[in-house]
Formats: structure tokens, sequence, C-alpha cells
């Protein structure tokens, strides 16, 4: 592989990371980060790094196309299949923004515990007295069940904080029990929902866990529990969530992902005041932003000199992808 190959993004990246790929290829950005964007900039590119949806059509169109690099850990915005079939090489950088997820989870569920968005909206809206009325119905973390659906890099970075840092009992339903670490235990799916006071969604969306938050598991939870999810929003029955929240049967929860996005203005999760949404940003911060970029120019590196990608996620494609370039 050559230097002259054209690398292009999705997104802008940290600074450093444009000019560290710029000197591997001519390094392009999407004018906007919209589909129409992303189909029409991307002809011709040799390498995409992707922090948005790539439709199959462009890696079956792109016959010089060599490898789609993940900026973050989740393939979901990657056709796998598609990318596979066509000796497209797929990497990704897991684990990079662990703490920066981990981090957003515990700070939503303290300003959920704590009334922090009804405290807030009084305060400004009606003054002091209105809002320090909710200082009597707040709740302690400390002690409280958190339960951890997915212990991946996210999960576990979740658990050491909740375990360590506020003597929080742990459980967790995951693929691979055998794997949890120390101080985690593990339980069935109907345990988890039954018992914790906090529900962490950090799992990958699969065929497995698209809408395992369904209506009947959401009734079966503790009345007054909190929902974070920092997995992908298809994860949740977002009508069923919404219902929950707004008969307070749940608490309060923080979502970051939903099934749309951006998020329509007629979501019904907008009108609620027990809910803290954010655009899809749990994972980015000055320092996660550079982290992630460090990895993908690493990957990048490996694969332009004709080497396997460290994170390789597709390697049956290998011999195919040597065919190609050979």
């Amino acid at each position: 592989m050559t230097s002259s190959k054209i690398i292009f993004s999705t997104h802008v990246l940290h600074p450093e990371i444009t000019e560290q790929l710029s000197q591997l290829g001519e390094y392009r950005v999407a004018t906007a980060p919209t589909p129409e964007a992303i189909d029409a900039e991307s002809k011709g590119a040799n390498i995409i790094v992707v922090r948005a949806k790539i439709a199959p059509e462009i890696i079956e169109r792109e016959t010089g196309l060599i490898a789609c690099v993940r900026h973050g850990a989740g393939l979901d915005m990657i056709p796998m299949e598609t990318a596979t079939q066509a000796g497209v090489l797929v990497a990704n950088v897991p684990g990079a923004n662990a703490t920066t997820v981990a981090e957003h989870a515990i700070w939503s569920t303290l300003a959920l515990l704590r009334k922090y968005p009804a405290v807030n909206a009084d305060l400004r809206g009606t003054g002091w007295e209105a809002g320090r009325a909710h200082s009597n119905d707040g709740r302690e973390l400390s002690g409280r069940t958190v339960g951890i659906l997915g212990v991946g890099n996210v999960g576990r970075q979740i658990a050491n904080i909740a375990r360590l840092g506020f003597g929080c009992p742990v459980i967790a339903h995951t693929r691979t029990p055998a794997n949890l670490p120390d101080g985690i235990s593990a339980v069935s799916f109907e345990d988890l929902i039954k018992r914790s006071d906090v529900l962490v969604l950090s799992c990958p969306l699969t065929d497995q866990t698209r809408g395992i938050l369904s209506r009947d598991a959401i009734t079966k939870m503790k009345p007054g529990a909190i929902v974070i999810n920092v997995a992908r929003g298809p994860v949740t029955d977002e009508d069923a969530l919404s219902d929950a929240l707004q008969s307070g049967h749940l608490g309060g929860a923080a979502i970051d992902v939903f099934s749309e996005q951006p998020l329509p203005p007629t979501h019904p999760f907008l009108a609620l005041s027990n809910i803290i949404l954010t655009p899809h940003m749990a994972g980015i911060t000055e320092e996660s932003m550079l982290r992630m970029g460090q990895g993908v120019v690493s990957e990048t590196r490996l694969i332009l000199s004709g080497k396997q990608p460290e994170n390789f996620c597709n390697p049956d494609v290998w011999n195919d992808y040597r065919a190609r370039f050979s």
C-alpha cells in the first residue's frame, strides 16, 4: 500500500488525529455527517473512518475500498456481512472511551437520584424554595444495587466505579459469565431487572438484545428504579419506557441513544421531566476523542503497510482481501 490512498472520515476528528491521518494519505472529511453527504463524498475512498452509518451500497460501489475503521467500538454502523463479502477489512477501537462512558453513566445516575432535572428547572423557573423542595425526595447511590446488562469494557468500568467508589452491590447479565471480574455476581436477565435499583444497559445491539428491555420486562422492575441506556436505542421499547416514566413506575432514566437519531422533536421523551437526554455523546470528551483517534491512526497505519489490523473484526476476509490487492 502507498501513502497516496484516500482516507475518508464521516466526521471531523481531533486536530492531532487529522494531522496524523493527513500524513498517511489524502485525507478527506464529509461536509456533513448525513447519509447524503457520506454517500456522495466517499467516492474513491480507500479507507473509511466510521463515526456514522455506512450504507451497504457504498461498500459495494467502492471497488478500491480497503477497510472500514470504526472510530469507537460498536460495529452496528458498518454492514459487516457486506464488507466481508466484498473483501473489505473491518477494524475498531474497543475500550478507548470506556472510562468516558462509565463516568457519564455514574454522573447521570447521581443526577437522577438527587432529582437534578426537576431541581434545576424549578429553581430557575419558580424560585429557591421550589427547587429546594425536591431535596427531601433525593436518594443516595451508596449501597444501592447496580445491575449491568453487558459487561464489556464499558460495563467493567461502570462496575468498578459503582462497587469501589460507592459500595454498591453489582449484579450483571452477560453472554460470558465466567469472565466476570471478582465482585460482580452473574444473574439471569429476570433477576437483573427485578433486583436492580439502577439498571445500566451497556450491551452491543444484536438480534438477542434488540428490544430486550420490553414492556413486560419494565413492568417487573422495582418501583422507582432508574434506567441508564448507553448501549443502543433499539435495546429498549421506547414507548413502554416513556409510559413507565410518566406513570411513576420508574424513578427516572438517562438516555444517550435512540432508535431514531437525531431524536425527533415529537418524541415522547422530550415531554418528561424525570429523564436526562443527551445526543449520543456519552463516550465523547476531548480525551476520548484523542484516544479513539490514536487507535484509528494505528490501525490505518498497519493496514496501509499490508498488515492485519490489531483489532480485526472480520478476520475471515483476509484471504479474499489479499486476493483483491495481490
